[in-house]
């Protein structure tokens, strides 16, 4: 007679729940985006934008998600662009 046994989800167990922390989308191709924005000691703001460059296409399948990933990318690359302006014409 075989028994039947049943494995509930639980939340505390580290393979039920969700990587928040270290999703699959950033987790695509040979390097980790994190491992390049370090190696290339990369300001926050360039950082952030090659971030959301390099997961837009694997975060989302279609539509205004992959935008926004490309809309914040502009925003952090114009931010930049504004501070490279303010320091050189500080100069």
């Amino acid at each position: 007679m075989s028994e039947n046994i049943k494995v509930q989800w639980n939340e505390n167990r580290m393979s039920d729940r969700p990587d928040n922390v270290n999703p699959s989308h950033y987790q695509t191709g040979n390097i980790q985006v994190i491992d390049f924005i370090l190696d290339q000691k990369m300001s926050y703001l360039i950082a952030s934008a090659t971030k959301y460059l390099c997961r837009y296409p694997h975060k989302h399948k279609a539509g205004e998600g992959r935008l926004d990933d490309l809309r914040k990318a502009r925003w952090f690359i114009e931010k930049q662009i504004e501070e490279i302006l303010r320091e050189e014409s500080l100069r």
